[in-house]
């Protein structure tokens, strides 16, 4: 099984506003740069689409260790709550919906298909991959809007 690293960030200005979301994906010496963004987002959803579009982007199964500055994606992969909300029918409690169930859902069925282990990166800290990250997602919620 092919190891790829999985570098992602996601932006956004005003949160909710202009978004965007980067990764690169790096395979031996191989690496590849994918980037995008939406008009109206949050940070979080920027940073789910990060890693989803990088996963999505693998053609065949793989070990993949995704870097995040991320604690939210992080803690609910590593520490098992989004498979918690996904059995409790995208419920956080007996009262509060969870956020993203769209996204979230989608990444899980990513985790079924690649083994996938999530390691966070403190952001803005001169990680060379996780600062080209930021660079690309802001760019791209530039192009909607963000300043």
């Amino acid at each position: 099984m092919k190891q790829v690293d999985i570098y992602t960030d996601g932006a956004c200005s005003k949160n909710p506003g202009p978004g965007g979301w980067a990764a690169i994906l790096k395979y031996g010496k191989y690496e590849r740069e994918i980037s995008g963004g939406e008009k109206e987002t949050t940070n979080n959803r920027m940073e789910l689409l990060a890693v989803i579009s990088a996963l999505s982007a693998l053609t065949e199964p793989c070990k993949v260790t995704v870097h995040s500055d991320s604690k939210y994606i992080i803690d609910a992969i590593n520490k098992g709550w989004a498979k918690k909300w996904k059995t409790n029918g995208w419920m956080r409690n007996k009262k509060d919906k969870a956020i993203n169930s769209d996204l979230f859902d989608q990444l899980l069925n990513l985790l079924e298909k690649h083994s996938v282990s999530f390691e966070w990166v403190k952001g803005h800290s001169g990680h060379p991959q996780n600062e080209r990250c930021d660079k690309l997602a802001v760019k791209n919620s530039k192009k909607f809007g963000a300043i």
